[in-house]
């Protein structure tokens, strides 16, 4: 089966490094932030020590970036501690790390595909410094589909919010969603078909018809599949 190119090239980064990277970046702009409130204030490192119960070497070590196990309650001792309110959220990412039903789902779908249906796997989207991607990425003649599986999906609003914004910055023509046979399954789809339906208008037996004979879907589809056995 062929390939179907990626409009960009991702770095290939473990979620280990991405996160150790992304937290030691964040924790080294906190205690920029908080040096500074500090000093505005006139504080010095003995009151607010003190205040937050810790030494002021510890203290000093936090506010230059050089206390890599501080944690988010510390921070947040701190940043009250000189007039600051810290504050997080938590932000759509990278590829999350797949289990072994995910992969066996994903090529069990493959493997129904016509040969002629090009398909790449863990497909960057093309925005640089966008670290999501595709679980798989197939081109029916010009069109092309991004690939999602879910093989324990629950909340149906979360998930066709995260699934439309990946459809807009991806720059494909649908998305095709596998879902995993099961009963959980089937209590997802019960509650959240309704929440589903605009996103996902083509039946799902249907569009696997027409990729098992080399023809485009038409559009988004959910895919009820069984995967492969172990």
């Amino acid at each position: 089966m062929g390939r179907c190119e990626p409009r960009s090239v991702a770095t290939k980064e473990r979620p280990f490094d991405r996160g150790q990277r992304r937290g030691l970046t964040t924790i080294a702009q906190l205690a920029r932030e908080l040096r500074a409130a500090r000093q505005d204030r006139g504080l010095s490192l003995a009151e607010v020590a003190r205040a937050v119960r810790v030494s002021e070497a510890t203290l000093s070590r936090i506010e230059r970036g050089r206390s890599e196990g501080v944690s988010l309650v510390q921070l947040c001792k701190v940043a009250e501690a000189v007039g600051l309110e810290l504050s997080s959220r938590l932000f759509a990412g990278g590829q999350p790390v797949r289990d072994t039903a995910h992969l066996r789902l994903r090529e069990s779908f493959r493997q129904q595909l016509h040969p002629s249906i090009r398909w790449a796997t863990e497909a960057p989207l093309p925005m640089p410094g966008d670290q999501r991607a595709w679980d798989a990425l197939i081109a029916a003649g010009d069109q092309r589909y991004g690939v999602e599986a879910e093989t324990a999906p629950r909340d149906g609003q979360a998930l066709a919010r995260r699934l439309e914004l990946k459809r807009r910055d991806g720059q494909v023509d649908g998305i095709i969603l596998l879902l995993r046979s099961s009963r959980q399954t089937a209590e997802f789809l019960a509650t959240a078909r309704e929440v589903l339906r605009g996103n996902f208008p083509i039946d799902g037996r249907r569009a696997l018809e027409l990729l098992a004979a080399g023809a485009t879907p038409g559009g988004s589809a959910i895919v009820i599949l069984q995967p492969l056995a172990k």
